[in-house]
Protein backbone atom coordinates (compact mmCIF):
# COMPACT_ATOMS: atom_id res chain seq x y z
CA UNK A 1 0.00 0.00 0.00
CA UNK A 2 2.83 2.49 0.83
CA UNK A 3 4.84 1.35 -2.26
CA UNK A 4 1.46 2.37 -4.49
CA UNK A 5 0.78 5.98 -2.79
CA UNK A 6 4.73 6.57 -3.34
CA UNK A 7 4.13 5.97 -6.93
CA UNK A 8 1.08 8.17 -7.16
CA UNK A 9 2.92 10.62 -5.25
CA UNK A 10 6.52 10.58 -7.51
CA UNK A 11 3.76 10.41 -10.68
CA UNK A 12 2.47 13.66 -9.51
CA UNK A 13 5.53 15.25 -8.87
CA UNK A 14 6.73 14.89 -12.50
CA UNK A 15 3.54 15.84 -13.69
CA UNK A 16 4.13 18.99 -11.67
CA UNK A 17 7.29 19.59 -12.94
CA UNK A 18 6.16 18.84 -16.57
CA UNK A 19 4.00 21.30 -16.05
CA UNK A 20 6.38 23.97 -14.66
CA UNK A 21 8.72 23.67 -16.96
CA UNK A 22 6.05 24.05 -19.84
CA UNK A 23 4.96 27.14 -18.31
CA UNK A 24 8.39 28.71 -17.75
CA UNK A 25 8.83 27.98 -21.81
CA UNK A 26 5.86 29.42 -22.25
CA UNK A 27 7.32 32.11 -20.89
CA UNK A 28 10.15 32.73 -22.51
CA UNK A 29 8.79 32.33 -25.78
CA UNK A 30 6.46 35.23 -24.95
CA UNK A 31 9.29 37.54 -23.57
CA UNK A 32 11.43 36.44 -26.52
CA UNK A 33 8.25 37.64 -28.79
CA UNK A 34 7.71 41.02 -26.77
CA UNK A 35 11.45 41.97 -27.15
CA UNK A 36 11.31 41.52 -30.81
CA UNK A 37 8.12 43.67 -30.91
CA UNK A 38 9.79 46.09 -29.19
CA UNK A 39 12.85 46.00 -31.12
CA UNK A 40 10.84 46.48 -33.94
CA UNK A 41 9.36 49.56 -32.95
CA UNK A 42 12.22 51.10 -31.86
CA UNK A 43 13.37 50.94 -35.52
CA UNK A 44 10.44 52.64 -36.88
CA UNK A 45 11.32 55.39 -34.86
CA UNK A 46 14.25 58.19 -35.97
CA UNK A 47 17.03 57.77 -33.14
CA UNK A 48 17.29 61.03 -30.95
CA UNK A 49 21.11 60.79 -31.83
CA UNK A 50 20.23 61.42 -35.53
CA UNK A 51 17.70 64.19 -35.42
CA UNK A 52 19.30 65.96 -32.89
CA UNK A 53 22.51 66.76 -34.40
CA UNK A 54 20.11 67.98 -37.56
CA UNK A 55 17.97 70.61 -35.25
CA UNK A 56 21.36 71.73 -33.83
CA UNK A 57 23.09 72.45 -37.75
CA UNK A 58 19.84 74.00 -38.47
CA UNK A 59 19.63 76.37 -35.59
CA UNK A 60 23.71 76.99 -35.61
CA UNK A 61 24.62 77.44 -38.86
CA UNK A 62 21.98 77.84 -42.13
CA UNK A 63 21.33 81.60 -42.93
CA UNK A 64 24.17 82.29 -40.91
CA UNK A 65 27.26 84.47 -41.80
CA UNK A 66 31.19 83.35 -40.88
CA UNK A 67 34.46 83.65 -42.10
CA UNK A 68 36.45 81.61 -43.54
CA UNK A 69 39.68 80.89 -41.38
CA UNK A 70 41.52 78.14 -43.28
CA UNK A 71 41.38 76.03 -46.59
CA UNK A 72 41.73 72.75 -47.00
CA UNK A 73 41.29 71.95 -50.83
CA UNK A 74 39.19 73.04 -53.24
CA UNK A 75 35.64 71.78 -51.71
CA UNK A 76 36.77 71.78 -48.04
CA UNK A 77 37.58 74.73 -45.65
CA UNK A 78 37.24 76.03 -42.04
CA UNK A 79 34.95 78.66 -40.08
CA UNK A 80 35.33 80.88 -37.34
CA UNK A 81 32.96 78.73 -35.07
CA UNK A 82 33.27 76.42 -32.22
CA UNK A 83 32.45 72.98 -32.69
CA UNK A 84 32.06 70.85 -29.81
CA UNK A 85 36.01 69.82 -28.58
CA UNK A 86 37.16 71.81 -32.02
CA UNK A 87 37.84 75.68 -32.49
CA UNK A 88 36.65 75.77 -36.20
CA UNK A 89 33.81 73.77 -37.92
CA UNK A 90 34.59 72.13 -41.12
CA UNK A 91 32.64 72.59 -44.26
CA UNK A 92 31.97 70.27 -46.80
CA UNK A 93 30.67 71.59 -50.00
CA UNK A 94 27.30 69.72 -51.00
CA UNK A 95 27.05 68.33 -54.42
CA UNK A 96 30.84 68.86 -55.98
CA UNK A 97 33.89 67.09 -55.86
CA UNK A 98 36.86 68.88 -56.49
CA UNK A 99 40.26 66.62 -57.30
CA UNK A 100 42.52 65.57 -54.51
CA UNK A 101 45.42 68.01 -53.25
CA UNK A 102 47.17 64.84 -52.10
CA UNK A 103 47.38 63.38 -47.96
CA UNK A 104 47.70 60.55 -46.10
CA UNK A 105 45.75 58.32 -47.95
CA UNK A 106 45.59 60.10 -50.98
CA UNK A 107 47.00 60.88 -53.99
CA UNK A 108 47.53 64.47 -55.71
CA UNK A 109 44.63 64.81 -58.79
CA UNK A 110 44.95 67.05 -61.65
CA UNK A 111 43.87 70.07 -61.24
CA UNK A 112 43.33 69.46 -57.07
CA UNK A 113 45.80 72.42 -56.71
CA UNK A 114 44.82 74.56 -58.77
CA UNK A 115 40.98 74.24 -57.28
CA UNK A 116 42.32 74.74 -54.06
CA UNK A 117 43.98 78.03 -55.11
CA UNK A 118 40.85 78.63 -56.59
CA UNK A 119 38.39 78.47 -52.97
CA UNK A 120 41.27 79.96 -51.42
CA UNK A 121 40.74 82.93 -53.17
CA UNK A 122 37.21 83.06 -53.40
CA UNK A 123 36.62 82.58 -49.69
CA UNK A 124 39.58 82.89 -47.47
CA UNK A 125 39.50 85.63 -45.11
CA UNK A 126 35.99 86.20 -46.61
CA UNK A 127 32.57 86.37 -44.98
CA UNK A 128 30.60 83.84 -46.30
CA UNK A 129 26.69 82.50 -45.76
CA UNK A 130 26.27 78.89 -44.70
CA UNK A 131 23.17 77.56 -46.15
CA UNK A 132 22.03 73.48 -45.11
CA UNK A 133 20.23 71.37 -47.14
CA UNK A 134 17.48 70.50 -45.11
CA UNK A 135 15.63 67.83 -44.88
CA UNK A 136 18.32 66.22 -46.35
CA UNK A 137 21.38 65.00 -44.08
CA UNK A 138 23.44 67.44 -42.93
CA UNK A 139 26.45 65.98 -42.27
CA UNK A 140 28.79 63.75 -44.08
CA UNK A 141 30.35 60.53 -44.23
CA UNK A 142 33.51 62.15 -41.71
CA UNK A 143 31.68 64.39 -39.83
CA UNK A 144 31.97 67.58 -41.50
CA UNK A 145 29.22 70.13 -42.22
CA UNK A 146 27.55 69.65 -45.76
CA UNK A 147 26.39 73.03 -47.00
CA UNK A 148 26.17 75.36 -49.93
CA UNK A 149 27.81 78.54 -49.14
CA UNK A 150 27.56 82.16 -50.32
CA UNK A 151 30.04 84.47 -51.01
CA UNK A 152 29.97 88.13 -50.30
CA UNK A 153 29.26 89.05 -54.04
CA UNK A 154 26.14 87.14 -54.03
CA UNK A 155 27.46 83.93 -56.14
CA UNK A 156 27.44 80.50 -54.52
CA UNK A 157 31.05 78.51 -54.40
CA UNK A 158 29.56 75.40 -55.10
CA UNK A 159 28.28 76.69 -58.26
CA UNK A 160 30.84 79.34 -59.43
CA UNK A 161 33.53 75.45 -58.83
CA UNK A 162 31.68 73.94 -61.31
CA UNK A 163 31.20 76.76 -64.00
CA UNK A 164 34.33 77.93 -64.10
CA UNK A 165 35.98 74.30 -64.57
CA UNK A 166 37.45 73.40 -60.89
CA UNK A 167 35.01 70.69 -59.92
CA UNK A 168 32.97 67.87 -60.36
CA UNK A 169 29.21 67.64 -60.14
CA UNK A 170 29.01 65.08 -57.26
CA UNK A 171 26.48 62.09 -58.82
CA UNK A 172 26.56 59.84 -55.96
CA UNK A 173 24.09 61.65 -53.67
CA UNK A 174 21.22 63.76 -54.17
CA UNK A 175 20.39 67.20 -53.29
CA UNK A 176 18.19 70.20 -53.75
CA UNK A 177 19.99 71.42 -56.89
CA UNK A 178 21.30 67.70 -58.35
CA UNK A 179 20.20 68.19 -61.38
CA UNK A 180 21.31 72.45 -61.92
CA UNK A 181 24.46 70.99 -60.88
CA UNK A 182 24.75 67.98 -63.26
CA UNK A 183 23.85 71.59 -66.21
CA UNK A 184 26.72 73.19 -64.97
CA UNK A 185 29.36 70.90 -65.71
CA UNK A 186 27.89 70.00 -68.47
CA UNK A 187 28.43 73.42 -69.58
CA UNK A 188 32.14 73.45 -68.28
CA UNK A 189 32.96 70.45 -69.67
CA UNK A 190 32.04 71.09 -73.37
CA UNK A 191 33.59 74.64 -73.36
CA UNK A 192 36.53 72.89 -72.18
CA UNK A 193 36.55 75.38 -69.27
CA UNK A 194 39.30 74.95 -66.05
CA UNK A 195 40.23 71.09 -65.66
CA UNK A 196 38.00 69.76 -68.75
CA UNK A 197 40.73 71.65 -71.03
CA UNK A 198 43.01 68.90 -71.04
CA UNK A 199 41.92 66.22 -68.46
CA UNK A 200 41.69 62.56 -69.93
CA UNK A 201 39.85 59.76 -68.50
CA UNK A 202 42.07 58.23 -65.88
CA UNK A 203 42.53 61.53 -64.56
CA UNK A 204 39.11 61.76 -63.32
CA UNK A 205 37.88 60.14 -60.07
CA UNK A 206 37.04 56.28 -59.95
CA UNK A 207 33.20 57.04 -59.86
CA UNK A 208 33.58 59.04 -62.57
CA UNK A 209 35.02 57.32 -64.40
Amino acid sequence: MQTEQNKSAFAMSRRRKNGIVFLCLLAVAFLIRLDHGLIGRYRQLPAKSEEQPKTSDLEKYHGKTFTVVNVIDGDTFDIDIPECRYERTRIRLLGIDTPETGGEQTDIMYFGPEAAEFTRKSALGKAVTVYLDSPNPTRGKYGRLLAYVKLPDGGFLNEVLLTEGYAYADSRFSHSFYNKYRQLQSRARSGKKGLWQNVTPDQLPQWLQ
